[in-house]
């Protein structure tokens, strides 16, 4: 059943014009197709209240409406979506963002490669790409002469839309001769070839904030193409490729390091040196270190986005000689029958371990 328009827009039957506009703006926006993806119900309330719109805000249509109901204002095509939301533009503008006449540029994407460093402490860059800018020969008109060579649309005069009328329902459509702009051009830009625009490359200093990931995007507002007839440009998406590290390896805010040590170190003591995401460094090991213990330089990772520093984890790797000779095999060997039971207290443990094991299967 149809609900009567009056009650579609919630507003009294003596409602004033400008009061019927508010209600309809309100209600069309709540339930614009543009807020409403794939929304069966939102598109029929849509379609509802500007229907109701369409009668009420034209006085002859209301006064038949009034008089007669639905019978005085029936006939017709039923306009689509499309005619309803064309009248929604032709009403209050571009809500959405979506100018018909005035094209946003394009959004551009660059994919820059940095170190791991780079990555980790942040840094700027300067980056070359191809990108349209605007004509300079014609101050982006696409005609020649600039301003003085186009002229405003015999069409449209100059609005960029024209008003058709399907049924009882009148809409605003744009211009389709001179596509929305409201000029024709006279002769193209010898430049451009009436496009507004040229291709060319373009250096730009982009800054990397500290602590960007391998995929990481970092959106450069307005840096993209510009737009055309006075729309926003678009923007710069520069998309962070981080090259494998030597010797580095990202954990979240933790970078880690494999450090080979030798054998004397490990047993002895000493000091080695390892790298930071700044330089190098002395790093001292105690004796008796094992293989997989992990040393922590506090501070020494990678920046936070809170401006705090990570942890730089070193994690030692005792590596035992290889091809010994005759004489540092016995030399080991020596050494091994020197030590006592204490001095390996993780092959102790295991052996007891072991053991316990071995006397449960038997």
């Amino acid at each position: 059943m149809r609900r009567d328009y009056y009650d579609v827009l919630g507003v009294s039957r003596d409602a004033d014009t400008a009061r019927i506009k508010r209600a309809y703006r309100d209600l069309a926006l709540k339930h614009h197709p543009d807020q409403n993806p794939n929304d069966p119900a939102a598109e029929a309330a849509f379609k509802a209240v500007s229907e109701a719109y369409t009668v009420l805000s034209d006085a002859q249509k209301r006064e038949r409406y009034d008089r007669r109901g639905f019978a005085g204002v029936d006939g017709g095509p039923i306009p689509d979506i499309g005619a309803f939301t064309e009248l929604f533009e032709g009403a209050f503008g571009d809500l959405f963002g979506r100018r018909k006449e005035r094209r946003q540029g394009r959004d551009l994407r660059y994919t820059l490669e940095l170190e791991l460093e780079e990555a980790a402490l942040g840094i700027k860059k300067t980056i070359t790409f191809p990108t349209r800018e605007r004509c300079d020969e014609c101050a982006g008109t696409g005609a020649r002469g600039g301003e003085r060579g186009r002229r405003a649309c015999s069409t449209c005069h100059g609005k960029g839309e024209i008003k058709a009328q399907q049924g009882f329902f009148g809409v605003t459509k744009r211009c389709p001769t001179c596509g929305g702009s409201g000029y024709t051009i006279l002769e193209n830009c010898t430049k451009c070839g009436g496009d507004g625009s040229v291709e060319l490359q373009r250096s730009f200093e982009v800054t990397i904030p500290a602590g960007m990931f391998d995929g990481s995007v970092r959106r450069v507002a307005g840096e993209g193409e510009p737009g055309r007839n006075g729309a926003p440009a678009g923007d710069l998406h520069v998309i962070v490729k981080v090259r494998p590290h030597p010797l580095f390896r990202r954990e979240g805010e933790t970078i880690t390091c494999d450090v080979p040590v030798s054998l004397t170190i490990a047993a002895l003591g000493g000091a080695v040196d390892v790298p930071t995401l700044e330089g190098v460094a002395e790093m001292k090991i105690p004796a008796g270190t094992q293989s997989g213990a992990v040393f922590r330089l506090r501070g020494k990772g990678p920046k936070t986005q809170t401006g705090a520093r990570g942890d730089l984890h070193m994690r030692v790797v005792v590596e035992v000689p290889q091809e010994l000779d005759d004489a540092q095999k016995a030399l080991v060997t020596e050494l091994a029958l020197a030590l006592r039971p204490t001095q390996r207290p993780e092959e102790a443990k295991y052996t007891v371990r072991l053991d316990a094991l071995r006397s449960r299967r038997t």
